[in-house]
């Protein structure tokens, strides 16, 4: 669709002579003479069929029409001006801007850092955390990792891995108690979750055929980061996703008592802006995190399969 704009000499004339009051500083301000000034506020009411303003002896005084019309022609400029300085400053910076929803950063992000560190040194990554998804258009980030059951539309998004359920907790939990042999047998222990993933255990024990335990009942925290340290210090099992707790059963800090792991729908994803896509540092990020994922999947099939 065609656009159709007063000329932008125009606008800025009438936008610095409205906000100065006067036609001298208006010049002064945009290093013209008055009278282009004046010709260029002219042209504009001519173009628009409407009078902006009054010549008086004291200066400008703006109609009721012209001051509204100043007053949104302040707002976009201040808007240009305020993106135009973003755009410049990335355009000469090292600084990545991540989001990532809050347990993807705690358990898995943040402990592999220190390797995309030593392979990028010259890229400061920033990391902000949330459980709402991306806007490209609004929020201060090049890339997120988005969680969902679909990629995020208009972005570029490449899968990363999916979500498993599995349930875990210490091991010290079965010190005093025999750990559980069925999933039914979980009726004998606290469930732990998170308030955002409410769904899990109900989920689970959907698959498991168990319908004597209510999926709902137990401890909730904040985020599953906590669920994951209240199953560390023993409050009870916590339904995790497998991903975020790989290391822990592998060190054996956390334990599997139950062998069924359930597959959700949702999977997490990398994703940027197609305006983003020839940045060096997006494409660095990228070939860090596929790799990760991979060497992930690599050490879980193996450890599978003992």
């Amino acid at each position: 669709m065609t656009r159709r704009l007063p000329p932008l000499n125009a606008l800025r004339a009438f936008e610095a002579t409205a906000r100065n009051g006067s036609l001298t500083r208006a010049a002064q301000e945009l290093s013209v003479t008055q009278g282009a000034v004046s010709r260029h506020v002219t042209q504009l009411e001519a173009w628009l069929g409407v009078r902006l303003c009054l010549r008086l002896r004291r200066g400008i005084e703006t109609t009721p029409q012209g001051a509204a019309y100043a007053a949104a022609l302040r707002s976009a400029f201040d808007q240009i001006e305020a993106q135009t300085q973003r755009l410049r400053a990335r355009s000469i910076d090292n600084t990545l801007r991540i989001k990532l929803p809050p347990t993807f950063a705690i358990r898995w992000f943040v402990p592999r850092l220190a390797r995309f560190h030593a392979l990028n040194r010259h890229i400061d990554v920033q990391i902000t955390t949330s459980h709402q998804q991306v806007e490209f258009d609004r929020d201060d980030v090049d890339l997120c990792i988005h969680s969902g059951a679909s990629p995020i539309p208009g972005a570029i998004c490449r899968k990363l891995f999916g979500e498993i359920l599995t349930p875990v907790c210490s091991p010290g939990l079965f010190k005093n108690a025999p750990p559980p042999q069925e999933p039914a047998d979980l009726a004998r222990f606290v469930l732990l979750c998170s308030m955002h993933r409410a769904e899990d255990w109900p989920d689970w024990l959907g698959t498991a055929q168990v319908k004597t335990i209510d999926g709902n009942s137990g401890l909730k925290f904040e985020n599953s980061a906590l669920a994951y340290q209240a199953a560390i210090d023993e409050l009870g099992i916590v339904m995790a996703q497998r991903a975020f707790v790989e290391d822990d059963l592998r060190t054996g800090r956390l334990v599997a008592p139950l062998p069924l792991r359930v597959n959700t729908q949702r999977s997490y994803y990398l994703a940027y802006p197609r305006a983003q896509q020839d940045s060096p540092l997006i494409k660095a990020f990228e070939q860090w995190i596929v790799q990760e994922t991979a060497q992930m999947e690599e050490a879980a099939a193996q450890s599978n399969s003992r």
